[in-house]
């Protein structure tokens, strides 16, 4: 299947790349999950793996799960919330007080969850670059 997103560009990546990345790929849309699945009732993180892993082992599979990390953490007023990038919601809070204050991860994390662009951030699993079809 091609994909009908234009090649990336280096210096123009946009949250409307990432959203049309994950909205066009997210293996999640048609996982046939209820969507509570995707919703953990519990706050701790290992009873909410549990709860949600159904969920999460659609996300391992995800050609977009990176992307899709990505704007749960730039957009935390709806990525607060639920299963994205295969994180229960305590698992990405945490990793948000670990990244700089400043900021500057927005943009590493922008390129980290483009295609073929090869990326500076320093959370390892968002180094890798996805190859979409």
């Amino acid at each position: 299947m091609a994909s009908s997103l234009p090649a990336p560009v280096p210096g123009q990546f946009t949250d409307h790349r990432l959203w049309a990345q994950v909205v066009r790929y997210a293996r999640c849309a048609d996982s046939g999950l209820d969507p509570d699945e995707w919703f953990p009732a519990s706050i701790e993180p290992a009873r909410a793996r549990h709860e949600a892993a159904a969920a999460i082992a659609v996300c391992t599979a995800c050609l977009v799960r990176a992307q899709c990390l990505a704007l749960s953490l730039l957009h935390w007023d709806i990525g607060q919330h639920g299963i994205w990038g295969g994180l229960v919601p305590a698992d990405r809070a945490r990793l948000r007080r670990c990244l700089p204050a400043d900021h500057s991860w927005r943009q590493r994390m922008a390129v980290a969850g483009s295609e073929r662009v090869p990326s500076t951030s320093r959370v390892p699993w968002l180094v890798k670059s996805v190859e979409v079809p």
